[in-house]
């Protein structure tokens, strides 16, 4: 069996202005860093394969809770999200044009206009866990870590999730030959003392 625990980058300034980044590569703003800063990897995470998307967001946010450098992969990169990007997500909800709608409702076969199907970044980022030898964190984004989460727990992006992302927690995944576990409860960064 393999552990996979997921992380979230930290925010940006794209992020708390409600614009949607996708792979824009935009930075984790100054409060984020020092908040970050200020936390580590769970006890039983702190020697799992470090990895991450390519991204700086999600680069900075692996360095700074596990003071190393992850290796990165363009699988982890986050979802492409086409003419979408860059715009706020609001704005494109309240235009019925937009084609924009919420998770609830958009099964796997959902793509962003000139963007990246939901099930192609299925296919991605499963044939790279699936590749996974031994435990690893990967610190991503919330499109790829929903869905891994959603391939483990079975959701196919119809109805309420079964499960809600959150920033400076680890969401665990067990992998093995018999398919694919997504534990319950998610697992809180540690304040470091030091």
């Amino acid at each position: 069996m393999i552990r996979l625990g997921l992380l979230r980058h930290g925010h940006t300034a794209w992020n708390r202005a409600g614009r949607i980044q996708g792979r824009t590569d935009i930075p984790l703003d100054a409060d984020a860093s020092a908040a970050l800063s200020k936390l580590r990897l769970p006890d039983g995470w702190g020697q799992a394969d470090l990895w991450s998307s390519p991204l700086r967001r999600a680069v900075e946010t692996a360095q700074l809770v596990a003071s190393h450098t992850p290796r990165t992969s363009p699988a982890l990169t986050e979802m492409n999200w086409g003419d979408w990007e860059g715009k706020h997500g609001k704005d494109l909800h309240a235009d019925p044009a937009s084609g924009f709608r919420d998770m609830e409702h958009w099964g796997w076969d959902f793509t962003p206009p000139n963007g990246e199907a939901l099930s192609s970044l299925r296919t991605r980022t499963v044939a790279w866990a699936t590749g996974l030898q031994d435990d690893a964190v990967a610190v991503c984004h919330i499109g790829v870590m929903r869905v891994l989460m959603a391939h483990a727990c079975g959701y196919d992006f119809v109805g309420t999730p079964p499960f809600q992302v959150k920033r400076n927690r680890l969401f665990c995944i067990e992998i093995n030959q018999d398919g694919w576990t997504l534990k319950p409860d998610p697992i809180r960064l540690i304040e470091d003392a030091s």
